[in-house]
Order: structure tokens, then sequence, then C-alpha cells
């Protein structure tokens, strides 16, 4: 009984979060479609979807793993989320034309200040994850000084954002952005600085199988934190198009729902042992990108200038190269990143060669089943093994 009213609950929280959620994205469209001539662009979609994602993974996670407050923390936030995303639309709509939405202020106030509640949950997220719990209890000073300090910059934020609700219409966030926002950044730094803190004396202290979580949890939070040095800078320079501040935003978007997905992947413990491959292959993949572009604009460089070929043929025979080169170098990136990176899958891979290599020249069955039992052992280490033979026939 007990564990369907946690599901119906959690249904019910996650299905308003998406009804909101849709409502906003409803009143976006309109916005783009009536008023400036254009629908929905990928950017704005992908955009969203970080917006859906944050609902969806408390409602799996709440649903699955009811104890563990992660999943619960997900589902508030969603929640939040939707109706913060719902009041921005229906406030931007109602506040461009006076008059034609009810309580448009008051929307407009509230997503104003609300949307300092999730950043305050996930700074409680990273004190918990992955387990649910403090790591102890001499660390509930430091969740007591998360909650103080998220308090005092949230509070700060309902203060300013009143504005709005007396002042002319000059822009939707002018209760967000207006007047200083020091002590509000320092809050929520300190809070969520003491989180990061909490998630690596998690690791230090961690070993097997939650160490493969946090793992999964700092490759993905590692490459939200490359994908938004980008978006931070590069909109700064002067030549910056709007399609490549575009892309970078939905690269940061698609690195937000990778976090998600990664938290939701280490809380649920699905195929942890993986999270080694994946490190190392997308380092592999990174390396290899970088060493072929440095080729690449090597080659094209040397033939244009020194060599005064046409940018045509430099071009091809620098893409020529670089194809060639694929491979060769994927393979010996790939070796290096696998010993330091994933070091049991590289022993186990190099242990079944050694034995395939022994197998070829094998003649005695006693010997080969002797040797199969010892390279299982060595690369996979299972609790039991069995070998099953047909003898030979008359």
């Amino acid at each position: 009984m007990t564990s369907r009213i946690l599901r119906w609950a959690t249904g019910c929280v996650a299905a308003l979060a998406a009804a909101l959620l849709a409502g906003g994205v409803t009143l976006s469209y309109a916005d783009r479609h009536l008023m400036r001539g254009s629908g929905w662009d990928f950017a704005s979609v992908v955009e969203d979807l970080t917006f859906v994602a944050v609902p969806v993974v408390g409602f799996v996670l709440a649903s699955r793993r009811p104890r563990n407050k992660i999943g619960w923390l997900f589902l508030g936030m969603g929640l939040v989320l939707g109706l913060g995303f719902f009041c921005w639309r229906y406030g931007e709509r109602g506040l461009a034309a006076p008059g034609s939405l009810p309580a448009a202020r008051t929307a407009a106030w509230f997503q104003n200040w609300v949307f300092a509640i999730p950043i305050a949950g996930f700074a409680f997220l990273l004190l918990l994850f992955p387990t649910g719990r403090l790591i102890s209890p001499r660390w509930r000073p430091a969740a007591w000084y998360v909650a103080g300090a998220s308090a005092l910059a949230t509070a700060a934020f309902v203060v300013r954002a009143y504005r709005i609700r007396t002042a002319p219409y000059t822009s939707l966030n002018q209760g967000w952005y207006s007047g200083s926002r020091a002590p509000d950044a320092i809050l929520f730094s300190a809070a969520l600085l003491v989180g990061v803190g909490a998630v690596a004396v998690r690791f230090i202290r961690s070993s097997g199988e939650e160490r493969l979580q946090l793992k999964w949890f700092m490759t993905a939070a590692g490459l939200v934190v490359a994908t938004l040095i980008p978006l931070a800078v590069v909109p700064q320079m002067r030549t910056v198009t709007s399609l490549t501040e575009s892309t970078l935003k939905v690269t940061f978007s698609l690195a937000l729902v990778f976090l998600y997905a990664g938290i939701a992947v280490a809380v649920l413990k699905y195929r942890l042992y993986e999270i080694d491959r994946v490190i190392s292959r997308t380092l592999a993949y990174a390396i290899v990108t970088g060493v072929l572009a440095a080729v690449y604009a090597g080659l094209v460089l040397l033939a244009t200038q020194v060599l005064t070929l046409t940018s045509q043929v430099a071009v091809a025979a620098a893409t020529l190269v670089a194809v060639a080169l694929f491979n060769p170098v994927r393979r010996r990136v790939q070796r290096r990143v696998d010993r330091r990176f994933n070091r049991a899958g590289y022993d186990a891979d190099n242990t079944i060669a050694a034995f395939a290599a022994r197998l070829q020249d094998a003649t005695d069955p006693d010997a080969v089943r002797s040797d199969l039992v010892a390279t299982i052992h060595h690369a996979l280490e299972p609790a039991h093994v069995s070998i099953w033979t047909v003898g030979p026939t008359g």
C-alpha cells in the first residue's frame, strides 16, 4: 500500500510539472509565432528539453528508489522549474501587452526569484549524492549552513524581485538582474562549494560500487563545465555569429541532460562498470580529434604558405592525410588511454589476446581446459566456472 501511494504521489508531481512545462512551451511558441513571426528553432527545443528532463529523472528515481532522497530532490526541483518556466512565459507575454493576461505582474515577480530554489536543491543534492544521506553526522552543520545560505540568498531575490510589481515594465528580468547581486552570488557559491567538497570527500573515501557511482557524476559534471566555459567566454567576442552562439547553447543543454542521466544511472546502479569505458573512449576521441585537427591545419598552412599550392588542393590533400591517419592514431591513443583510465578492460583484453595466441598451437584438450579456466578467472574473476565438453562420437 505504501509503495502504491508513493508511486501515485510521484506520478502526480511529475504530471503537474510536465503540465506546467507544456503550458510554458505553448506560450513560448505562441509568442514566437504570433508576435515575432517565427516558430520553434532547434536550440529552443533542446533548451526546453533540459527543463523537461528534471521531473522525468525525478519520477524514475523516486519510483524506483523511494528511500533515496535524490529522486525526491529532482521531483521538487522539476516542479519548481515547471512553475517558474510557466510564470516566465506567462509574465513575458502578459507584460509585453499590458492588460492582455491577468496577474501577469505577479507571475513575472514569482519567476524572478523562484529559480533560486533549484540552485539550493542542487547544493543539497551534492551533499547527499549518491546514497541520499550525509557522509556522517559530522556533516550536519554543513547541511544547516547550505540551508541557511540558500534561504538568505532566496530571500534577497524575493525582496529585489518585488520591484517588478511597482516599477513600470522595462524588462521581464528587472527583478532578477537589478541592483547588486554580489551577496546572492557569494551565498549560493559558498553553498555549492560545500556540496562540491562533500563529493570530493566521498570520492577520496570511496571504493568499489560507490566510486563508480561518483565517477559517473564527475564525468558528466566535467562535461557540463567544459561546455559552460566557452558559452560564457565566446559570446563576449565581437566576431561571434548567432549560429555559433546557438550551437554553444545546444551543446550546454545536451551536457545538462547528460548530467541528469549520469545521476540517474549512478543512483539506479545500472551498468556502472561501463563508466571506465565511457571515460577512456571520450578522452581517446578528444585527443585524436585534437591531434588530427592540428595535423590538418599544419598541412594546409604548409601547402599554402610554403609550397604555394592552391587552397583547394591543400584542403583535399590535408583531408586525405587526416583520414589515412585516423585509425592508426586512434589505436595508439586508445591503447595508452585504456592503460591509464580503463586498466581492468585493458588487462582483460591483453589476457584474452594472449590466450587466443596460445590456443592456435595447443593440441592437448586438458591443457586447453585448464588454460581457459585460468584465463577466465584472471580476466573476469567469477565465483564459479563450469565447462561442458562433448566427447568424440562413434
